[in-house]
């Protein structure tokens, strides 16, 4: 199906400029804000062109902006993109802390406004492909990515969900491997029973025997009563064992007796207790590595180890940093009930080129303390205590035309590497035709590309 572009402006001229350079969209036009209001409804386009001098006041910004509040209120994941005039800045960053995507200054260049909205197309179908597959999979539904990357984790999880085998999650630190294991407990046959998780790096080595498997009274000064332990809470549910390389030597003969056996021993006691339980591991450690050094036991990471899952680290899910940044921004700006509820381009470019060794956590982190430290509407790249990467159009040029043609020679290059080379896929990624990228090509000079190298 063709994407639908909404155009609101009242010259014909532009409107027919416009329309010649969307030959690839179904473009429909409004000349003011009533008539842009019924198109929204009638065709619900991805993305807009406002022109904010409209009638019956062309000469001002007034009325624009009011259908612009009009459109982000009926269809707040509409990306509008402003037209303004030579000077009217001031405008275009009301517009932009009202919600509008991006703007652009008049006159119109083709080639840049096509630049403009085939990035906001993409934008947009990628969020509405993230909103299809949360319905299409539920049951990793806590799980936000559509790369290929996550998506092949996800396909293994929701394989071994409806099984007790045991699975080790391995990844980052902060790459969302106890989100992974809830997923998996919330939709398999144990749902209903407890999911209980522990840090195996986080207690003392002396606690955690009993903290696993619990103790009698009498078992040690101050066991003044007999006290489960987390195995035994879990009973009929899930035991998450997180860091499971940072477990005692000691102690791993004793959980892989647990694990080959079903049956426990508290501390201090002397009769065997069943346990029915399925158990998940996670680790951000080399545990193949361990066990070469002999700090970790084979037998145990054989037995753990049954499906071993790998988390892949948020630098090799550049396709999701936007989707997850958007889905923390709205959780944030509800709970501190904030203003900020879009980022500027800025702001993207600078999440997009930040490697993140925190991973997820740390992109939590930043979007929290941005939306409250945001002045406006929209969040900045220094309301995320990043900088635009070096070279970054925002550092080299204020000039909007070098800006865009920056941004499009290292988007067409991205595509390109990311399609593997190959030119249609290039073109598919990038929202374009074949004969608009290879002109493109041809426009920025790019005979790497161009020869296939």
């Amino acid at each position: 199906m063709t994407d639908t572009i909404l155009v609101v402006d009242d010259d014909l001229g532009i409107q027919k400029q416009l329309k010649w350079s969307f030959t690839d969209y179904n473009v429909v036009f409004a000349d003011d804000r009533s008539s842009a209001i019924a198109q929204l409804r009638r065709y619900e386009p991805k993305v807009v062109t406002l022109d904010l001098g409209l009638p019956p006041d062309p000469a001002n910004a007034s009325e624009g902006l009011k259908t612009l509040d009009e459109i982000m209120a009926l269809a707040p994941r509409t990306k509008v993109i402003v037209v303004t005039g030579n000077n009217d800045k001031e405008n275009a960053l009301k517009a932009i802390d009202s919600g509008a995507y991006d703007f652009y200054q008049k006159p119109i260049d083709s080639d840049t406004i096509k630049l403009l909205v085939n990035r906001a197309l993409n934008l947009a179908n990628l969020e509405h492909e993230n909103q299809i597959l949360a319905k299409a999979r539920p049951a990793m539904g806590r799980i936000i990515g559509n790369s290929d990357a996550i998506q092949t984790v996800m396909r293994k999880a929701e394989k071994i969900a409806g099984t007790d085998i045991s699975t080790l999650l391995q990844g980052e630190s902060g790459t969302g491997k106890e989100v992974f294991a809830r997923s998996i407990h919330e939709h398999s046959p144990r749902k209903d029973k407890p999911f209980v998780a522990i840090n195996c790096a986080s207690i003392p080595e002396t606690l955690l025997e009993s903290e696993l498997f619990g103790y009698e009274k009498g078992a040690f000064t101050g066991a003044n009563k007999t006290t489960l332990g987390k195995i035994e809470t879990a009973q009929g549910g899930t035991l998450f064992l997180d860091e499971i390389g940072d477990m005692p030597i000691g102690l791993q003969a004793k959980m892989l007796r647990f694990l080959q056996e079903r049956v426990i021993e508290r501390v201090g006691g002397r009769s065997e207790i069943p346990v029915d339980i399925r158990v998940i591991c996670a680790t951000h450690r080399d545990l193949q590595q361990m066990v070469a050094d002999e700090t970790f036991r084979e037998d145990l990471y054989y037995r753990i180890g049954e499906i071993p899952i790998f988390i892949p680290p948020l630098r090799e899910r550049e396709q999701d940093i936007i989707l997850l940044a958007r889905t923390f921004l709205t959780i944030y700006r509800e709970e501190f009930n904030a203003k900020a509820k879009s980022f500027s381009e800025g702001a993207m470019q600078a999440m997009l080129a930040h490697r993140w060794p925190g991973n997820i956590r740390e992109l939590q982190n930043k979007l929290k303390s941005a939306v409250i430290m945001a002045e406006g509407t929209v969040v900045q790249a220094e309301d995320l205590g990043l900088m635009p990467p070096r070279g970054d159009n925002e550092i080299e040029t204020l000039n909007l035309r070098e800006v865009r043609e920056q941004a499009e020679s290292r988007a067409i290059r991205r595509a390109y590497q990311t399609a593997d080379k190959n030119m249609s896929k290039t073109a598919e990624l990038l929202g374009v035709t074949r004969p608009t990228l290879y002109s493109l090509i041809d426009k920025y000079h790019m005979e790497d590309i161009k020869t296939g190298v």
